[in-house]
C-alpha cells in the first residue's frame, strides 16, 4: 500500500491523479492523528457521475485538517499508468 502525505489544498488533486493512473483499488485518507475520515473502494473505468460522492466526501473533510495521508491499494500486477 501506497501512502502520500498532502495538504488540504492539494488533496483533490492528489486525489484526480491517482484515479487517472487506472489501477487504483481502494482509496484512504486520514487526518494527521490517523483516523481514517475517507475510505473508498474505486473500480476500473469509475468517471464522471460516479465520482461525486467521492469529491462531496472530499469537500467536506478538507475543512478538517491542514493536512492528510492517502493510502492507495493497487490492482495486484499493474502498473502505475502515467496521463
Amino acid at each position: 500500500m501506497d501512502e502520500f502525505k498532502v495538504s488540504a489544498a492539494d488533496l483533490k488533486a492528489k486525489l484526480k491523479e491517482l484515479i487517472r493512473e487506472g489501477n487504483v483499488r481502494r482509496v484512504i485518507v486520514r487526518n494527521p492523528e490517523g483516523r481514517t475520515l475517507l475510505d473508498m473502494p474505486l473500480s476500473a473505468g469509475l468517471a464522471g457521475a460516479l465520482l461525486l460522492p467521492l469529491w462531496t466526501a472530499v469537500g467536506a473533510i478538507v475543512a478538517l485538517a491542514g493536512s492528510f495521508t492517502i493510502a492507495v491499494e493497487r490492482d495486484p500486477g499493474t502498473s502505475i499508468r502515467k496521463p
